[in-house]
């Protein structure tokens, strides 16, 4: 798989925060809340039929304290 992202079905990013130790707190509306042990809160949009873009999903990577490199191996595990 190359390096690029791409869209994302909101429940796979949910998976892999899940397998880097988050756990999903609570949901408020359409958006998931996932914490980790070390206290990093990461909210991710779900909306049925619609997948996360490019730049939210960089974010979202970032918050996450994850590498861009890391994440998509972990997508790609999925």
């Amino acid at each position: 798989m190359s390096g690029k992202l791409r869209l994302v079905d909101a429940e796979k990013v949910i998976k892999v925060l899940k397998r880097v130790g988050f756990e999903v707190r609570r949901q408020k509306g359409s958006h998931v809340i996932l914490k980790n042990t070390s206290g990093k809160v990461v909210v991710i949009p779900v909306h049925s039929g619609e997948k996360i873009g490019r730049g939210l999903l960089l974010k979202i990577i970032r918050q996450a304290g994850m590498s861009k490199e890391e994440f998509l191996k972990l997508l790609d595990e999925i």
